[in-house]
């Protein structure tokens, strides 16, 4: 069994996750809903999204939603492969150097 890290404080560790094959819906037909759970006070935040979004796509996502209200997290759990984790959190980066 793997050790999840335990949170300490809010928005550190985050459990993300892409539920995708929905009907489009909405003025820009998403097709995906990106799921965020906040590992410390179990809050999940839904945002519309297209199943084929990129990393930086996603970063955006992030950085609009929630990253320009909290702190960087410090650990994202998700399912994706680690090329694309790593491609997230590099465009993460660019959106704090770039935003803040």
């Amino acid at each position: 069994m793997i050790h999840i890290q335990e949170a300490k404080f809010p928005w550190a560790v985050v459990h993300m996750d892409l539920i995708t094959a929905l009907t489009p819906s909405g003025d820009r037909s998403y097709n995906a809903c990106l799921v965020i759970v906040d590992r410390y006070r179990k809050t999940p935040i839904l945002l519309p999204c297209h199943k084929d979004e990129t990393a930086m796509d996603i970063a955006l996502l992030l950085w609009n939603s929630v990253l320009s209200h909290t702190e960087l997290f410090k650990n994202i759990i998700s399912g994706r492969d680690s090329t694309f984790k790593s491609a997230l959190w590099t465009n993460i980066h660019r959106c704090f150097r770039t935003n803040s």
